[in-house]
């Protein structure tokens, strides 16, 4: 929550040395003297710092960019140029702006306008920003407004960089204002083109025509108690010594075609976005949450998955298939999970649940026999009343039959790869690679500190990690231990190349169960579709041709909303705790790095910084690779995992910043500001 630490290696494994709140940063290569880079941020006068694009180097070289010069619009984050840079000191460099980047863009700025100001609400702009008079757009103080940069006049109006506003969002405060924020911030579209709502709103049902008939079988759904979207279906018997299980999935294609007005939308957004009050989905409602939703008691086409395991969970066959399905049940994952404890039904016969479990359960034991890599990490989920604030942070419960749906789901999605494959059709996979081989030597050097080892690279399996995790399970450091293993992995993408799903242990895996919230499983129905001959719709040649793009495009989309997502919970957060400033927190040390230390509380998950110099004065030394800082003339220690205590002394609900001191230290809890 908050503001996270940097990812990846700044440094070698020597560390760093701060007095106070000063870096001091030497590094033998240099940067170009011609770059293209990135405007991440402005400092505290509104002046641009960039950084190098696609830097994989060392260290964390700044670039502090020259102010335009008058006529030019100012640069702003996201922005990109070819600079020509100038060497300070240490990893400090000055940028000119050579040549703007046509691809580059807009660089609007989000923010709140407050008569004849703008602030923003992006962290990265450390300064407002001035609306001249006629440049206001109609906006009203108070008001969330998108504006975009204006030419630098020969004197800036009070220090601050001119602004346009260019459109208005609707006031800062009101219900749902904090998801707004982080749907425009973060780019994320929000409105339908007229032609894909009336694409949509043609749809109607489907027929058993060319479809087999499952209407006869009781399936049910099992989702969370707010879902409106029910995209899969289960249903499980015995059969001798094992089991059979179907998986139903809404029938997307049949109404998504390629090319079509409601595809492109689609493909556009890439999938759905969840916040706390509410959800902008990849396809419109009268699909969504309408014709596609596998509602009980209705006709709906699906796709499904025959599945036949044995006893231990070994599959020994499987077949796909169109049909059209009738659920006999909307059940919730609670409702399941009591009616597994209580033995007793959930308005369904106590026998269908049992089959359900038992089914589970060997599957459970074959995935526990492959080694996967299941971390176990706390999530919270942020509950709003009717009018948008916070009315409590929960733990998010982890049951049994969330596990269910899980083991279901997986054995669907790696049937829908078997089956492409054995077609020689295309696929679009889920891909996991295994961690970098910088990451494995910085977590070797962690694990170390704790007598624990992992075996060479080209022998790495997800079961060293499970073995790892078991061995600190109830120790002082397992939290240490779980967050360090999450943060040595690669991130999981998608991609028409198999190279297997590292974290799941499983060498072909790809997205069938969710087409009505990720694109990638509809490129699987339809390529399923046309492997089988269920239909005319499927995979296109022209989709064919530019899966790699589509690929590239879907995995930034996802973590396009994964970050809004973030983003949107830790302002919710910050708002939360904004009555709050001044008392003290359970934390736990969450982030280590030159700069601070980054804490998240034990009672929300919220997380924010502790500034270094903040800390008692002294000269403190950065071990990047054990995750501490040290004080050289206190001796005072701060390491990843710490328990502490954490006084809040700022809490920003417009941006979701948190800042914290440490509580009971030598001096009172640290000097405000230190040494600059």
């Amino acid at each position: 929550m908050g503001k996270r630490p940097p990812r990846g290696r700044s440094r070698s494994a020597r560390g760093d040395s701060a007095a106070g709140g000063k870096r001091h940063l030497s590094r033998p290569g240099r940067l170009p003297e011609m770059l293209v880079v990135e405007v991440t941020s402005t400092d505290e006068d509104g002046d641009p710092i960039a950084r190098p694009v696609g830097w994989s180097g060392e260290g964390r070289p700044v670039i502090h960019m020259r102010p335009e010069p008058p006529g030019h619009p100012a640069l702003a984050p996201g922005q990109r140029v070819l600079a020509r840079l100038t060497h300070l000191r240490g990893e400090s460099y000055e940028g000119r702006t050579f040549r703007r980047l046509p691809q580059a863009p807009p660089g609007r700025i989000l923010g709140v306008f407050e008569g004849g100001r703008l602030r923003p609400t992006d962290r990265r702009h450390k300064a407002d920003w001035v609306v001249p008079p006629g440049e206001e757009g109609g906006a009203e103080p108070g008001e969330i407004v998108l504006a975009e940069p204006l030419p630098r006049p020969a004197r800036r109006v009070l220090g601050l960089r001119p602004a346009r506003v260019v459109e208005r969002l609707g006031k800062l405060g009101a219900p749902r204002s904090v998801s707004l924020l982080c749907i425009h911030a973060h780019g994320i579209p929000d409105a339908f083109p007229e032609e894909a709502l009336r694409e949509a709103a043609a749809a109607g049902r489907v027929t058993a025509r060319g479809r087999e008939d499952l209407r006869a079988i009781p399936f049910v759904t099992i989702d969370g108690e707010d879902a409106r979207d029910f995209d899969d279906a289960v249903f499980a018997e015995a059969e001798g010594a094992g089991w059979r299980i179907l998986v139903a999935i809404a029938d997307v294609a049949h109404y998504v075609r390629p090319g079509s007005a409601l595809d492109r939308e689609a493909w556009a957004r890439g999938n759905s976005v969840y916040f706390p009050d509410r959800v902008v989905p990849m396809l419109p409602e009268a699909l969504s949450n309408g014709w596609c939703s596998l509602k009980p008691g209705e006709d709906r086409g699906c796709l499904f998955v025959e599945l036949r395991i044995d006893a231990e969970g070994r599959k020994h066959g499987h077949r796909f298939g169109r049909g059209l399905m009738r659920s006999a049940a909307r059940l919730t994952y609670g409702e399941v999970q009591a009616a597994q404890e209580s033995g007793r039904g959930a308005g369904v016969p106590a026998e269908r649940i049992a089959a359900l479990f038992g089914a589970y359960r060997a599957l459970a034991a074959a995935r526990e026999r492959r080694g996967t890599l299941d971390l176990d990490l706390p999530e919270r989920q942020v509950v709003l009343d009717a009018e948008g604030r916070v009315r409590a942070v929960l733990p998010r419960p982890r049951l049994e039959s969330h596990r269910l749906i899980e083991e279901f789901m997986v054995a669907a999605n790696v049937a829908a790869a078997e089956e492409l494959e054995r077609h020689g059709a295309p696929c679009m996979y889920r891909v996991h690679d295994r961690p970098s081989d910088a990451r494995l030597e910085a977590l070797r050097q962690f694990l170390a500190a704790f007598d624990l080892s992992l075996p060479p690279a080209d022998l790495l399996k997800p079961r060293h990690f499970a073995a790892i995790l078991g061995r600190v399970r109830g120790r002082p450091e397992e939290r240490l231990v779980n967050e360090m293993i999450l943060r040595g992995q690669s991130q999981a993408a998608y991609a028409p190349d198999n190279i297997g799903h590292f974290g799941l242990a499983l060498p072909r895996y790809a997205h069938f169960t969710s087409p009505i919230r990720r694109y990638a499983d509809l490129l699987v129905h339809r390529a399923l579709i046309g492997a089988l001959g269920l239909g005319r719709d499927g995979l296109s040649p022209a989709e064919i041709a530019r899966l790699p793009d589509t690929a590239e495009h879907i995995s930034e989309t996802e973590r396009r909303a994964a970050a809004a997502e973030r983003d949107a919970v830790d302002r919710y957060l910050a708002a939360y705790l904004e009555a709050r400033v001044g008392a003290i927190f359970p934390a736990r040390i969450s982030g280590v790095t030159r700069f601070g230390l980054f804490v998240s509380l034990e009672e929300t998950g919220a997380s924010g910084l502790v500034p270094l110099g903040s800390l008692p004065d002294d000269r403190w030394h950065h071990d990047e690779t054990a995750q501490r800082i040290i004080g050289r003339s206190s001796g005072l220690s701060f390491t990843l995992g710490q328990g502490v205590e954490a006084r809040l002394v700022e809490a920003n609900g417009m941006t979701g910043g948190l800042i914290f001191h440490l509580a009971g230290l030598p001096g009172g809890g640290g000097r405000r500001g230190g040494r600059r």
